[in-house]
């Protein structure tokens, strides 16, 4: 008897098909903290930049803007309007092909 047949099947793995997945639920922000105090100016800069970068990064993602080279700063910033951000900075725009390169 070959060694395959001897192995047990594995168990079935649950699929999206049998249960409908909705990705159009509505978005409900976390609760908003407040930042600790008693660090640098240049740390909070920082950090909220990181943040703006992040939820440009997911935006573009959503929208079909896979690779780094295909987000220009342009588009960047027409995404920051649809998303209603303030338009980001040429660091900004940076740090989101960041994101995106290092996702992969």
């Amino acid at each position: 008897m070959p060694a395959a047949a001897l192995k047990s099947k594995p168990l079935p793995t649950q699929s999206t098909a049998k249960r409908p997945v909705q990705l159009d639920l509505p978005y409900a922000p976390v609760e908003k903290r407040p930042l600790p105090a008693g660090r640098p100016r240049e740390w909070y800069v920082t950090h909220n930049r990181r943040l703006k970068a992040m939820r440009l990064a997911i935006a573009l993602l959503d929208s079909g803007v896979y690779l780094p080279n295909q987000a220009r700063n342009e588009r960047i910033r027409s995404a920051a309007r649809t998303i209603g951000v303030h338009p980001p900075s040429d660091t900004t725009c940076h740090m989101v092909r960041a994101l995106m390169r290092y996702s992969r």
